[in-house]
């Protein structure tokens, strides 16, 4: 499982003209699933995600988490996390999950991320056709794959 990890000061993902998420200051999760993964990989991103330490303290050093500021979270399905342009220059996703393997999958995402920060963690619509907006703050960006955990 990869997922790319943005801290926003704002994040809203819109479906057919409709605002079907919209946060403040926070997390967009953009996440891409392989059939491989495992409760094992929910498990240790979620844990990573809510505690990593990069929201500014008093002294504006990135020493506090989501938790610490009681942020908030989207999550947005990204099959494209998953592309492998080792040939050619039309990216392969022969790694990406099929959606019968892959919604169960990121639903359990969604579930865990929500028990471990104890509130609501807005998404997008697995599939749809989404715009994501987002106001990247620092710009921090992050990106983590459970199958290499360095």
């Amino acid at each position: 499982m990869k997922v790319v990890i943005q801290r926003v000061s704002s994040a809203s993902v819109t479906i057919d003209n409709k605002i079907v998420a919209d946060i403040q200051k926070g997390l967009l999760v953009l996440v891409g699933i392989e059939e491989a993964d495992t409760q094992e990989d929910i498990d240790w991103l979620v844990g990573k995600i809510t505690q990593i330490r990069i929201f500014g303290d008093e002294n504006e050093v990135m020493n506090l988490s989501i938790q610490d500021i009681d942020g908030d979270i989207i999550v947005v399905s990204q099959f494209t996390l998953q592309a492998s342009t080792k040939k050619g220059n039309r990216p392969s996703y022969i790694k990406a999950a099929k959606p019968e393997i892959a919604i169960p999958i990121y639903e359990n995402f969604v579930k865990s991320l929500e028990f471990k920060m104890h509130k609501k963690v807005q998404t997008g619509v697995f599939g749809a056709d989404m715009k994501v907006l987002l106001l990247n703050d620092g710009p921090v960006t992050i990106q983590m794959d459970s199958k290499n955990r360095n």
